[in-house]
């Protein structure tokens, strides 16, 4: 009986070499990319948060004022 074994080459050819800095250099970009965008989104948010606290702010005053402009009116229209 011949008994096949399997054996593993220990040579790594320049191409697969290349193949593996160049996947390892698009893995780092990606990721380096994706942070850099992340920080943009999350700055984005920030702003939009921001943004709708002021609008909230405001919307608060405009209906106090409403409210108020509603007695005054009431009161008006109950002295006629």
């Amino acid at each position: 009986m011949e008994r096949k074994s399997w054996r593993l080459e220990r040579r790594i050819s320049v191409s697969v070499l290349v193949q593996l800095l160049t996947l390892a250099g698009l893995i780092v970009g990606s990721w380096v990319n994706l942070q850099r965008q992340l920080d943009i989104v999350s700055h984005d948010v920030k702003q939009l948060l921001v943004t709708q606290e002021k609008f909230c702010d405001k919307l608060d005053t405009v209906q106090e004022k409403t409210i108020a402009h509603e007695y005054r009116l009431q009161t008006i229209e109950q002295k006629k």
